[in-house]
């Protein structure tokens, strides 16, 4: 059985160009975004891994981590920052994992408890870990987008993503399609019109199951 919203994310001990923690420990209290990659040296992930770098301030205001993963040794991951950061023009300062072992790919389920790296092997032989998990401060797992390897993932909706999960994290709210962080949020149906009024101020109903108000601050 794979991870699910709302799991508690695996304290997993990494190995990373910045040394060696447990997941939990390197999160602390803050939001936490892994991103992982089946190899170094690839071009989509280089133009990812330098979108994370150039949001490095967007994360900082967020109180949110972010670390990376690639299936490779740490001192590749080393000598990989230097193109991110020649390319994107920005410090890659985030660590990455090293899992060359599969170790962490696989108790993350994002490989086959059997999968193994072949000599002169590609990316495609570690194809599916290519996914971004969003984790709140209490250690659950709250959002998980997997990619393949020809699509490059947006972070501005990464970004997105997380203002929506940041506003709504543990109030009676939800957000519409296509939210940005500002716009009306909607009422959950836990509430009922009466209680959101006393609770949010002046609700706009424009169905009977939807309602909206103003983000709360």
């Amino acid at each position: 059985m794979g991870l699910r919203i709302n799991d508690t994310f695996p304290d997993l001990a990494v190995d990373t160009d910045q040394g060696g923690f447990s997941l939990h420990e390197f999160q602390g209290d803050s939001w936490l975004i892994l991103f992982s990659h089946p190899k170094d040296f690839t071009p989509v992930c280089t133009t990812e891994f330098g979108a994370v770098a150039q949001l490095a301030d967007e994360w900082a205001k967020r109180k949110t981590k972010v670390i990376g993963l690639s299936v490779d040794k740490a001192e590749e991951h080393v000598k990989w920052k230097s193109d991110i950061e020649a390319t994107s023009g920005a410090k890659a300062g985030f660590p990455i994992i090293a899992d060359d072992s599969l170790a962490v790919s696989k108790a993350l389920d994002m490989l086959p408890a059997d999968a193994y790296l072949p000599d002169g092997r590609t990316a495609a032989d570690s194809a599916s870990v290519r996914v971004v998990y969003i984790v709140s401060p209490d250690h659950k797992v709250q959002l998980m987008l997997t990619y393949p390897m020809s699509v490059g993932r947006n972070f501005a909706e990464v970004l997105r993503a997380l203002d929506a999960l940041q506003a709504t994290w543990g109030k009676p709210i939800a957000t519409p399609a296509n939210w940005v962080h500002g716009q009306d949020v909607i009422v959950a149906l836990s509430l009922d019109t009466e209680a959101a009024r006393a609770k949010f101020g002046e609700v706009d109903v424009k169905l009977p199951y939807l309602r909206t108000v103003k983000m709360p601050a």
